[in-house]
């Protein structure tokens, strides 16, 4: 695959580079959104470097997918604290006000339907 550029997008399918695409600010820590452009709605991948003094959000349509990949810390869960490591998974449903912390902490996160920034809120 090294002839993949860092975005393909073709009449049914979508390939990316993730850790190649520009992190962008999150309530997290640094988030690499991939597949959001207007040819999906179905849902985004994100990698994300999770900051130690992450902000609690929620939102309101939009459920979330964690994967931790890397690191370890905890995720907070509507005031409820869960210890994350490397192969936990976490569903996120809308209204649930969460963050993760931790350090060296990376995690894949799935946003359905695809991340939409309006649906970010801070409490």
């Amino acid at each position: 695959m090294s002839d993949v550029a860092t975005e393909i997008i073709g009449p049914n399918f979508q390939i990316t580079r993730l850790a190649e695409i520009e992190p962008t600010p999150c309530p997290c820590g640094q988030a690499r959104r991939a597949f959001m452009n207007d040819k999906n709605d179905v849902a985004s991948m994100h990698l994300v470097d999770i900051k130690f003094d992450s902000e609690t959000h929620y939102h309101e349509r939009m459920t979330e997918f964690y994967y931790v990949l890397e690191g370890e810390g905890h995720i907070e869960l509507d005031d409820e604290r869960h210890e994350l490591r490397p192969g936990t998974a976490v569903l996120i449903q809308p209204g649930c006000k969460h963050r993760a912390v931790g350090s060296n902490l990376k995690i894949l996160n799935i946003p359905v339907p695809k991340f939409d920034p309006n649906d970010e809120h801070h409490v």
